[in-house]
Parts: structure tokens; C-alpha cells; sequence
């Protein structure tokens, strides 16, 4: 494909390819897009259009950079492959492969690590919605962690925006900074207050106690006050 045809062509799909590849990060309908690649390919028949080598698509606050990004216009999914870089406002997500479905939803799948300021995740694969508080699930398990400290279960899900998140399985919550660890069947944390259930355990410094629900409470000096 020719380059002035290439640069024609992504500059009047740009914005259909943001709304669907780079998904969630897609800024406001209106704001100024662009995408740039060696290759742009177009079928008008499929409606899908397909971006290869040194894709970079940016939107408004919204960047989002990958090996190949794949987009169908009549379906509204799309993806983006191969070292994926995505960065919206404060949130940066790092993955393997980055997929939509259309609807305000994310997949992100292979060695997922994120950051939102204070607020870090990882894990093997993260969904994400960003139109709920920046609603996070990750089924598989995975790892949270803020300015209190590291979050782990066999199945979380969180909204970063609210610092709330919810650890089911093995949940376990360690904070050097409290010098607390917390642990229990189930775990919901909500901005500094731990309440675990099942089998839920804490412990601080020399002391360790046990109940069926557990409330901790990690104040603003340092300590940790248990229910």
C-alpha cells in the first residue's frame, strides 16, 4: 500500500479502530485520533481493518501501542497484540494481548501488570471496565497492592477508585508499614478496614488471633486495631 494512501486511510479509521482496539482508553467521542503502523489494511466487505508493525494509536488522553491491532467495524471488537502498552490519564497496563469486546470492557491477557498512582495489579489475565470506578476481576487470581500493602487471592476483584477490593480463596493482605499480615477464606478491603471471613487469622508483631470474621483496622500511625 502506498504511504500516502496508508496515511489516508488510518487517519479516517483512526477513530473506529481507538473505539474498539484500544477500548477502554478511548477518550470521549470528538477528540482528536491517529494511528500509525507499517501496514494499514482495510476490507470494506468484513468492515475489518488491521494495523501491522509498530502500531501506535492514540485518542484525547489515550495511548495504546502493540505489535498488530485488529478492528471490526460492524462488530465494534477488536484487539492489540505483541507487547502491548496501553496508558490512559494515570492508568498504564502493561500485557501480552489486549481484547474488546465493544461494551466498555477490556480482556487483558499475559504477564498483566498495572499502575494507577499509588495502586499497583498483576496477574495472568485482568478484565477490566473503566466506566464502573475502574472495576477490576481477575479469576484467576492475582495481586494488588497499594500504599497499605500486597493483596493476594485465588480470585479478586476490586474498583480501583474506590479502594475497595474483594479477595476470595487463600485471600491474604500483608502491610510492613501496619507490620500486620491478614488472612482468611474471604477478604474485603475498603479504604484501611480489613473485615476477613472463614478461617480468618491476624497477626501483629507477637500476637495472633483467630476468628470466623475478623475485622482489622489500619490506622493513620501505624498500628493495627483488631474486632
Amino acid at each position: 500500500m502506498k504511504t500516502s494512501m496508508k496515511k489516508w486511510l488510518a487517519a479516517a479509521l483512526s477513530a473506529s479502530l481507538l473505539a474498539g482496539s484500544a477500548v477502554a482508553f478511548a477518550a470521549a467521542n470528538g477528540e482528536p485520533a491517529s494511528l500509525d503502523a507499517d501496514t494499514v489494511e482495510y476490507d470494506m466487505g468484513t468492515g475489518i481493518i488491521t494495523a501491522e508493525g509498530n502500531v501506535l494509536m492514540k485518542r484525547g488522553v489515550a495511548r495504546v501501542a502493540g505489535a498488530t491491532a485488529q478492528y471490526n467495524s460492524k462488530t465494534q471488537e477488536g484487539y492489540v497484540k505483541g507487547n502491548v502498552i496501553a496508558v490512559r490519564e494515570d492508568m498504564r497496563m502493561t500485557c501480552s494481548e489486549l481484547v474488546s469486546d465493544g461494551q466498555e470492557h477490556m480482556r487483558a491477557t499475559g504477564n498483566v501488570h498495572g499502575t494507577q498512582q499509588d495502586k499497583a495489579f498483576s496477574g495472568d489475565q485482568v478484565d477490566y471496565f473503566p466506566q464502573q470506578n475502574d472495576y477490576l476481576l481477575m479469576e484467576a487470581g492475582g495481586v494488588l497492592s497499594n500504599a497499605d500493602g500486597t493483596f493476594t487471592a485465588a480470585r479478586i476483584e476490586g474498583w480501583l477508585k474506590d479502594e475497595h477490593y474483594i479477595g476470595t480463596g487463600a485471600a491474604h493482605l500483608v502491610s510492613p508499614t501496619k507490620n500486620a499480615e491478614v488472612g482468611g477464606d474471604q477478604m474485603d478491603y475498603t479504604k484501611g478496614v480489613v473485615v476477613a471471613t472463614g478461617n480468618a487469622w491476624a497477626v501483629q508483631e507477637n500476637n495472633t488471633m483467630r476468628a470466623n470474621k475478623l475485622t482489622v483496622r489500619l490506622d493513620q500511625n501505624g498500628q493495627a486495631q483488631v474486632q
